[in-house]
């Protein structure tokens, strides 16, 4: 389609007219701050396009640490290793000790009954031997709730490791912009109409 001079200038004109209005009702200085705006809503929602909640807590409910990872939250990896395997480690602790109670434990019951048995009772821990058959009995039964704490508390902390990735990855767009900005201040304060040491966030 073809258009005349005359349409041409008309377009022409029709689009200087909306700047200039625009320009009349927007003051000049905040075009910068708006432009700065726009470019934080597109930064937003590029991250969210391509940073995702589900992707972290999916990969954290496989593998714990790999959500954080994929939040760059490296620093985070000692730390849910480190709960995780001093859970693991005292859930093993726990379940060895009961296991040899219950051996223990056993071999004494059978021995009251009748002759014991050499083979069962060769299996009694050297450090077991002594122990009295109650006694056996009591650890026994403590050992076998340890071990469904430990278990529990494994869980649960496999549980926030996933819960911590996805929040990361919630929060990731939070702070987009370079307008904010956290200070100190020592002197008056205008809010709490106090002097001291205020703590400042500030949005430009």
């Amino acid at each position: 389609m073809a258009f005349s001079q005359d349409t041409t200038g008309a377009l022409r004109d029709t689009t200087h007219s909306v700047k200039d209005t625009v320009k009349k009702m927007m003051p000049a200085d905040s075009i910068p701050k708006v432009a700065t705006q726009i470019r934080n809503v597109n930064r937003v929602d590029s991250i969210l396009k391509y940073h995702s909640p589900k992707t972290a807590a999916l990969r954290s409910a496989i593998l714990p640490g790999l959500g954080q990872i994929y939040n760059k939250k490296y620093w985070k990896l000692p730390i849910i290793y480190g709960a995780l395997g001093i859970s693991g480690a005292v859930f093993s602790y726990n379940l060895t000790n009961y296991r040899a109670l219950r051996i223990a434990y056993r071999a004494k019951y059978n021995a009251s009954l009748s002759p014991p048995d050499s083979s069962e009772w060769s299996k009694i821990r050297a450090d077991l031997m002594p122990i009295d058959m109650n006694a056996l009995r009591s650890y026994r039964d403590e050992f076998r709730k340890n071990i469904d704490y430990s278990a529990l508390f494994f869980v649960l902390l496999w549980g926030l490791n996933v819960v911590d990735a996805t929040v990361d990855a919630h929060l990731k767009p939070f702070d987009v912009s370079s307008d904010l900005s956290l200070k100190f201040k020592i002197g008056p304060s205008e809010m709490a109409r106090t002097n001291g040491i205020s703590l400042i966030l500030a949005f430009k």
